[in-house]
């Protein structure tokens, strides 16, 4: 039993920390470089993914496929940077979250003087099993950084 709230708490902290998000204002856009691909959702829902060419403080500018379009800053719902440069750290976590629940999960079932051995075998097969699961959860999870959310303010 002892086990098992440990396991809801350390999985409980991890979600709240991952719920947290970083301020999101539109002075973000002035730190975008140029040729940036981004995503603009727009009020209407619309999906715009573009290189970034320039921001002011009333719209912004990107460039798509259909060539170079502006955006006025009341139409935007949010936008995103459309980068992957925390799929590594979501793999780690997702592998190190899955592994740990894992082995506590297999451990706790597993027949303490079983044909396989014992309980630490078990944790070590869920640990692996868990694991790997855990990585590739991770590894799919979206990371793309919000910059900007009109509904944060």
């Amino acid at each position: 039993m002892r086990n098992l709230l440990f396991l809801i708490c350390v999985l409980g902290t991890s979600s709240i920390l991952w719920s947290q998000s970083p301020q999101v204002s539109w002075q973000n856009l002035k730190s975008l470089h140029a040729g940036e691909k981004i995503q603009v959702l727009e009020v209407n829902s619309t999906k715009i993914t573009a290189a970034f060419v320039s921001v002011s403080y009333a719209a912004i500018s990107v460039q798509g496929k259909a060539g170079e379009k502006t955006i006025d800053r009341q139409d935007v719902r949010s936008i995103k940077l459309m980068k992957n440069k925390r799929r590594l750290r979501n793999t780690l976590i997702g592998a190190g979250v899955g592994a740990g629940a894992g082995a506590g999960i297999t451990a706790a079932a597993w027949e303490p003087h079983g044909f396989l051995g014992g309980r630490g075998t078990g944790a070590a097969v869920g640990a692996v099993i868990f694991g790997v699961a855990g990585a590739i959860v991770g590894a799919l999870v979206p990371s793309h950084e919000a910059i900007y959310d009109a509904g944060a303010h």
